[in-house]
């Protein structure tokens, strides 16, 4: 497969283009874009930390996300930030589920985990209005933060799209998102495959190789590389030939800067790597930032557990040929 080539190339592409997830003076604006700012941020944080954790030191890779990732701690003036986003936004709850990324890399701020503490015991804390996953997503980086979540795993899940088993002709964009997610939540981002309960692993085992090509056929890129992540976040991998065919496209689709679009079709596939790098020096991009950054981490943080994952299972001694 060319899982590893994809990761690098998209890894150069994030890294060259590191200035886009800085934060400016907007951040803590009241005005301020949240999804131009922290969020990109955010991702960021959490792809570098999954992938770290899933590589081995002497990695490169390892090497690369962990310089990133520090580069992201940096950007919050190493946590200083959160506490003063809290007290611009007390009940927002994005500042926590960023923050809970760096937490879970060993990147902590004692004084923000005690005051978020407090804001999570109020009844308005609990009581936000948020769609089932969202809310699922809070109790986990509650946990990862070291706080004690406001609810229940169980609860929360059984009130997302995929924690109800739906009728498989019911998915849709909106339908996949939601899922990734769920699956991200309870594998603590592709850490502990073993988070998933046995029933929502045999549905997606079953449902996610139909689901995966129909995205691929349809040119969902940024939705493909995150089923891709949740097909590597099972406890048993859908079958190599499912995974093999989908990178495939996946590495058609990646123009030679390493940049992918979230959706659509690809711009100057055929140009060759000098080419690229010559454009990149001129500063021509094949897409704008925010319309490749989150599919391009999304195929960093894919292929990374892909090739932890089937390794592993080659490990195990599965009859997974190498």
């Amino acid at each position: 497969m060319s899982v590893r080539r994809v990761e690098e190339a998209a890894l150069d592409w994030v890294t060259a283009h590191r200035d886009g997830f800085t934060l400016g003076d907007d951040a803590l604006a009241a005005d301020g874009q949240v999804n131009r700012t922290w969020k990109p941020l955010g991702e960021l944080a959490q792809v570098c930390a999954s992938v770290s954790a899933c590589t081995a030191p002497s990695d490169p890779v390892h090497v690369r996300v962990t310089e990133l990732l520090d580069f992201a701690w940096q950007q919050t003036h190493r946590g200083e930030l959160f506490p003063l986003m809290q007290s611009l936004e007390p009940f927002a709850t994005y500042p926590l589920e960023v923050y809970a990324a760096f937490a879970s890399a060993g990147h902590r701020h004692a004084g923000y985990e005690a005051s978020a503490a407090v804001v999570a015991r109020t009844r308005g804390w609990r009581l936000t209005e948020q769609y089932p996953t969202r809310r699922l997503g809070v109790v986990e980086a509650e946990r990862r933060s070291g706080l004690r979540p406001h609810g229940r795993v169980p609860q929360a899940l059984g009130r997302t799209w995929l924690g109800g088993l739906p009728e498989p002709w019911t998915f849709e964009r909106a339908a996949g998102y939601a899922l990734t997610h769920v699956v991200f939540h309870l594998t603590e981002w592709g850490r502990t495959p073993e988070g998933m309960l046995p029933d929502l692993a045999d549905y997606l085992l079953h449902w996610l190789p139909p689901w995966l090509d129909t995205c691929l056929e349809a040119r969902m890129w940024d939705l493909s590389c995150e089923l891709l992540a949740v097909a590597a976040s099972l406890p048993h991998p859908p079958e190599r030939t499912v995974l093999e065919d989908a990178w495939q496209r996946v590495a058609a689709a990646q123009h030679p800067s390493g940049a992918i679009p979230e959706e659509g079709a690809t711009q100057d596939v055929t140009q060759d790597a000098a080419g690229a790098a010559a454009g990149a020096a001129a500063g021509q991009d094949p897409y704008a930032f925010t319309d490749c950054y989150h599919s391009t981490l999304m195929a960093v943080f894919a292929a990374a557990l892909t090739t932890a994952r089937l390794r592993d299972v080659d490990h195990a001694g599965q009859g997974v040929p190498g």
